[in-house]
């Protein structure tokens, strides 16, 4: 496995370069978020960080993950039924969040505690005037994730991210997306998080039970993020992450590049498994040369020859057109 390899084009965090953002691979960024004061405070003691985010905090409460010791920090399923999960899950203050981290951290065996995927300005408003993330007109949502030692399964995102390790040391492996085949992605639903996530344990990985797993640790880029790195990962590539410190916290920012009425291809996956994937073999070849033309390989000349008034979701799509065809494909769902 290859390291990620680091941006050494011009970078200043107030006004991210384009080049980064709309790249087609992972890049490090060493130090570019060291100034952050939230950096500053992480790296005078744990009780300084927490007071300094407790300064910004506005009581709302947040969704707190705690696994038993014995899970070792993986966030994942109960067992091999994949029909229950091995966190329990309720609300919480932060101070409770935070004495709790603190609190364990000298522990052999902690409880794995984790804060996910919580929008940053709806706990912690002015934040973010403080800790400026640079993405010029972009609409992103920027999420905080607090915890101790946790270790979330290899998944993919739909939108772009742009993550900043705040406290602590977070260990990052990608794999580009041509290695779905080779990750064993778990259900569609449920999910431990909203998205599938690779059935392998990145620490005792079973090549017997899943031998494929190799080819996709030979793709596969590493990265340790010491606080004030940050890591731009492009959509759709997969990432397993693992927090390497008592008490860790990461600031990312997550973005599409489409307008906001594109809605997500998860939804047209679910409709092609449902109404494509169990059809005899020879009329799935010929769907597949209708998807290779009408949506794959498709360009102005895909529907020059039809008249602009009639060429309906054939041609180029506007928020006008995505809602009469999503009304229309509820319609047909209903039958």
């Amino acid at each position: 496995m290859k390291d990620i390899p680091a941006w050494t084009g011009p970078f200043d965090p107030n006004d991210l370069p384009s080049d980064l953002l709309a790249a087609g691979r992972p890049f490090v960024v060493r130090g570019g978020f060291s100034h952050w004061p939230v950096v500053q405070a992480a790296r005078q003691s744990e009780v300084a960080l927490a007071r300094y985010l407790m300064g910004l905090y506005n009581g709302v409460h947040v969704a707190l993950f705690e696994l038993v010791p014995q899970a070792n920090g993986r966030v994942f399923y109960a067992d091999e039924s994949l029909t229950s999960f091995n966190f329990r899950r309720h609300a919480a203050t932060l101070d409770q969040v935070l004495k709790g981290l603190i609190g364990v951290a000298l522990s052999e065996e902690p409880p794995g505690l984790y804060v996910g995927s919580t929008t940053v300005e709806a706990v912690l408003p002015g934040f973010l005037g403080a800790n400026a993330i640079g993405l010029g007109d972009r609409d992103a949502l920027v999420s905080l994730w607090l915890g101790n030692r946790t270790r979330i399964a290899a998944h993919y995102d739909l939108p772009d991210n742009f993550a900043i390790v705040a406290a602590g040391r977070r260990h990052f492996t990608v794999f580009p997306p041509d290695q779905v085949h080779n990750l064993y992605m778990g259900p569609l639903d449920p999910t431990p998080a909203g998205q599938p996530v690779s059935l392998v344990d990145f620490h005792q990985p079973d090549l017997q039970r899943f031998p494929r797993f190799a080819k996709a640790w030979e793709a596969g880029e590493q990265a340790v993020l010491e606080p004030g790195d940050a890591l731009f990962i492009p959509s759709m590539w997969f990432h397993h992450i693992e927090s390497l410190d008592a008490v860790n916290l990461l600031i990312n920012a997550w973005w599409r590049q489409v307008p906001e009425y594109v809605d997500s291809p998860l939804s047209a996956l679910r409709l092609a498994l449902m109404t494509l994937r169990d059809l005899p073999e020879r009329e799935r070849r010929l769907w597949e040369n209708h998807f290779q033309h009408f949506v794959f390989g498709a360009d102005e000349s895909t529907w020059a020859h039809i008249p602009e008034a009639a060429r309906g979701v054939l041609g180029p799509i506007d928020e006008n057109l995505s809602r009469q065809s999503r009304a229309q494909l509820l319609n047909q769902l209903k039958r």
